[in-house]
């Protein structure tokens, strides 16, 4: 049996990385998983509603804007996949016999089971591609309470993310309360200079 881990959020510019950590049983009907980010958003909806009811397993982690700034982002979403994998165990006591976990990408966490980093494994391992869409989906719905407290900077159309509209609105207003201030970031593009890097 394997356990599937993804993160969602590494490259926006605002916002918490988020985690999550998925087992599957082998009758799981895995015509609703794809890459989450190729889903949309009722697709993935519909898809989080069967993996959160069906799945083994699953557990949700985050590291917060603060852990991004003070370890860097790729050693917050490999904390953040450890405590998606931690809680996973947490609500199922004994109660899951692993052996190994999958990870999206090259870098994997310290977990107490045998890990393999494996690119795209969330377009090719199901227990990823559901790991993918609980991510993707918990860090949207938190993103979207955001967007209520700081409507200014429209996170609910962006997530974070580096968009036009997201750089103007920092030059704008400036950082917001949930910026991740180790990121830098560039000018938004108006069609008269050389495209800009989005982040650095």
């Amino acid at each position: 049996m394997i356990c599937g881990i993804d993160e969602a959020g590494r490259g926006p510019l605002a916002g918490p990385v988020c985690a999550a950590a998925v087992a599957l049983p082998a009758d799981f009907p895995q015509g609703c998983l794809g890459d989450s980010k190729k889903l949309s958003p009722s697709r993935r909806e519909k898809a989080r509603v069967l993996i959160s009811e069906g799945a083994l397993g699953w557990g949700i982690g985050w590291a917060s804007v603060t852990e991004i700034d003070t370890l860097n982002i790729l050693q917050a979403s490999l904390l953040a996949m450890k405590r998606a994998f931690e809680a996973m165990l947490l609500q199922w006591p004994g109660g899951l016999e692993l052996d190994e976990a999958v990870i999206d990408g090259k870098q994997v966490p310290s977990l107490p089971i045998p890990c393999r980093g494996l690119v795209k494994a969330d377009s090719l391992i199901p227990e990823v591609m559901a790991a993918s869409i609980l991510a993707k989906t918990a860090r949207d719905q938190l993103m979207n309470y955001y967007a209520q407290l700081y409507p200014e900077y429209g996170y609910a159309n962006h997530k974070g993310y580096p968009t036009k509209e997201h750089r103007e609105n920092i030059a704008r207003y400036g950082p917001s309360p949930i910026q991740r201030n180790s990121f830098t970031v560039k000018p938004a593009h108006t069609g008269t200079e050389e495209p800009p890097y989005l982040f650095s």
